[in-house]
């Protein structure tokens, strides 16, 4: 029997974040980057002043932003996401971008495409500890502001995009014919691991978050199409990191 999680919501945790220890302030600003390609993508081609371990992942700091920015990755699926967000708020981080990866559950979407969401349903086990789900079609949303924004900076430097509602499931080998179907009806365009979970905590915490996901696959048919390692999903990679970066640069000059 579960524990009625969205009957304690106003109750605060016997652990804090970030335990007992002191979270010293690294900036409003966090880029949460859930897949090591793009860990390593961003750690080459950034000018990176500080690396420290975060839990089982990296914590980077881009020079000239010892106070503004930083990067934190890699990460799957919703739990230690939240993990994650949750020690960044700690540590002053109030607006999040997350960049990720994401399958497409319709031909609408082909890999290489990049999406925003604006919309997540929820088909995870995390949310339930930071809101009240709505018992038809549970969902969680990012910050819309924040989202128009980085929507506005990808169209002013020309990427094409797409915002839509998406699934975060936790079985990554549990994605059958039927369940696809039946969350492509509710309107999700892809699946992931981490957004809907995401978004709740930034709710609940009232800190801004918005995603920005690429398109690496599609289980839209009942056969598996891989875009892995096809060219333009790699270009769209580097294309949707070097937007989020600048994106995140733009977010510190206004602060």
């Amino acid at each position: 029997m579960n524990y009625p999680t969205w009957s304690d919501l106003n109750n605060e945790s016997i652990v804090p974040p970030m335990g007992a220890r002191r979270a010293p302030d690294i900036g409003s600003v966090a880029v949460m980057v859930s897949c090591e390609p793009d860990v390593g993508y961003l750690r080459s081609n950034t000018a990176i002043s500080k690396v420290l371990p975060f839990f089982t992942s990296t914590l980077m700091t881009p020079d000239g932003c010892d106070e503004g920015i930083c990067i934190v990755g890699p990460f799957i699926g919703a739990p230690y996401g939240v993990m994650l967000l949750e020690s960044l708020i700690a540590k002053g981080a109030d607006k999040i971008i997350v960049l990720g990866w994401c399958g497409a559950v319709t031909d609408q979407l082909s890999v290489g495409d990049i999406i925003l969401p604006c919309k997540a349903i929820v088909d995870e086990g995390t949310s339930s500890n930071y809101k009240v789900l709505d018992k038809k079609i549970p969902s969680s949303a990012p910050d819309l502001n924040l989202t128009d924004q980085l929507s506005d900076h990808l169209a002013s430097c020309e990427i094409s995009f797409q915002k839509t509602t998406i699934w975060t499931t936790d079985a990554i080998y549990r994605e059958t014919e039927n369940k696809v179907a039946y969350f492509r009806k509710l309107g999700a365009r892809a699946v992931e691991m981490e957004c809907s979970a995401l978004f709740s905590v930034a709710q609940y915490r009232k800190v801004s978050i918005a995603g920005l996901l690429v398109v690496s696959d599609s289980v839209a048919s009942e056969d598996w199409d891989q875009g892995f390692r096809k060219k333009h999903f790699k270009k769209a990679r580097q294309t949707a990191c070097k937007s989020v970066m600048t994106f995140a640069k733009k977010l510190c000059e206004y602060e």
